[in-house]
């Protein structure tokens, strides 16, 4: 799928990321409602847990729509795991798009990691954050 002229034209996209509030969210579903497919990494099993009460719908909608999920083994949802299941997501794509604001990550395996980690493994990183935006 790609952005030309205020419209988004269609054509074969699969998006692989985690599931969270925000823009990985908002995104999956821009890419499923325009007929592309979702593989959804799962960092551990108690990410779901950890998820505002609000996500968990969001969530479970997601992971059912997905058409592959990945799993890192790992069990708590903390930030080594988040980190893991990032790392995972890097070795599956051809790009890292990141919405990002350039700062660095403000605790282990944030964005900052993750595109960091993307570079050194020879993934292409673009980075979308728009003037005036705020974190």
């Amino acid at each position: 799928m790609h952005y030309r002229s205020g419209r988004i034209v269609e054509r074969a996209c699969t998006v692989r990321r985690s599931v969270a509030d925000g823009p990985n969210s908002w995104f999956a579903d821009i890419v499923l409602a325009h007929g592309g497919r979702l593989e959804v990494v799962v960092s551990a099993v108690e990410y779901r847990a950890g998820l505002p009460d609000w996500l968990h719908p969001v969530y479970d909608r997601l992971i059912g729509q997905a058409s592959h999920v990945h799993h890192t083994g790992l069990s708590e949802s903390m930030s080594e795991a988040h980190q893991a299941g990032s790392e995972i997501l890097v070795g599956l794509v051809d790009e890292l798009i990141a919405v990002w604001d350039g700062q660095p990550a403000r605790g282990y395996g944030g964005t900052a990691d993750v595109a960091a980690y993307a570079e050194r493994t020879g993934v292409p990183v673009r980075v979308l954050w728009p003037k005036g935006a705020s974190r």
